[in-house]
């Protein structure tokens, strides 16, 4: 066997190897895809990934690529033991993620509720989406963001509603909630497993939490009632009126909250003018909670958006911006 050569003057041994064998492992995981599909009859996208792991990978390890996405986006069957289902998590990695000069590097991470609203017009509610793929490569390529991952967490449909409220609502009625569960889910399910899968730093100010409506109060439920993991908050048009406003009453007892926040809300979300001004007071009311915790103009942002309404295509309209302020210097 021929001596393996070494440059001493950099010392890139050990680091190509390792290059090496993750791409190798991309390779292998590619090839194993395109198998699976090539021999298999047309399936829908949950049993094409089902049936790629009864041939042997663990569950949720191998990803199939969404074509319709900007860039690379791969999908995850995930099964949770704490809810008891299963879904889809959607991975976005930046561009050159997969370079062999990259192979050590880490990324910025940021989970998003309503995965399947994110990245795709065909999976999405109503058939908009918040064009996150669009926005983070165009962001990335002109430095105004870093590269990143976005990891989107997909609801469960008819289960969304009990896994996103973590009090009990009269208004819809709502009194089996389970979102109380919903950060263990998080931090001891889904995060392990993307650590695991995918090369993410792991800081507080590397780590973002974020989504809108019903999955904005459980992001925000979750940083509040685990303070210290996430850096990074995202909240569109978050439902504060759930539990009689019960999350803002609790809210002021919070000392520690995330580095950056990014809080938005449109003039036009409830359908009438009574109403629409009742969520914007309670969102302005948030603010002022979190800045009497000392959180300056730099920390937070506040947006009342003028005439937007309570929709995929108002929150694709502000992301860009919120994740340049989330995430950029």
């Amino acid at each position: 066997m021929g001596a393996v050569p070494f440059d001493f003057a950099h010392g890139r041994l050990s680091r190509d190897l390792v290059c090496i064998r993750v791409l190798s492992q991309h390779l292998r995981a590619g090839l194993m895809n395109a198998v699976a599909l090539r021999q298999e009859p047309p399936l829908s996208l949950m049993g094409q990934i089902q049936k790629t792991n009864r041939a042997g990978a663990a569950p949720g390890s191998v990803a199939m690529r969404a074509d319709g996405a900007t860039g690379d986006l791969r999908l995850h069957e995930f099964r949770s033991r704490i809810f008891r289902n299963r879904r889809f998590l959607r991975v976005w990695l930046p561009p050159g993620y997969d370079d062999a000069q990259n192979c050590e590097r880490h990324y910025p991470v940021l989970y998003l509720n309503d995965g399947q609203n994110l990245f795709e017009a065909a999976t999405s509610f109503g058939g908009i989406e918040w064009q996150v793929d669009e926005a983070a490569d165009r962001l990335i390529r002109e430095g105004a963001a870093p590269p990143l991952i976005v990891v989107g967490i997909d609801n469960t449909g008819k289960e969304r509603l009990r896994e996103y409220m973590p009090y009990r609502s009269m208004h819809p009625v709502m009194l089996r909630v389970q979102g109380r569960r919903y950060p263990d889910f998080l931090m001891k399910e889904v995060m392990p497993f993307v650590e695991q899968n995918y090369r993410v730093a792991t800081r507080p100010e590397d780590t973002g939490l974020g989504g809108s409506s019903l999955g904005a109060l459980i992001a925000l439920y979750t940083v509040m009632v685990r303070p210290g993991v996430f850096g990074r908050l995202l909240l569109e048009s978050p439902s504060l009126w759930v539990g009689n406003r019960q999350i803002i009453k609790e809210s002021r007892s919070v000392r520690i909250w995330p580095e950056r926040i990014y809080l938005a809300t449109g003039t036009a979300e409830a359908g009438s003018a009574e109403r629409n001004r009742t969520v914007v007071d309670d969102v302005r009311e948030l603010a002022a909670i979190m800045r009497r915790a000392v959180l300056s103009e730099k920390r937070l942002r506040l947006v009342i958006k003028e005439g937007a309404g309570h929709s995929e295509g108002a929150w694709a309209e502000r992301f860009p911006e919120a994740l340049q302020f989330l995430f950029g210097q």
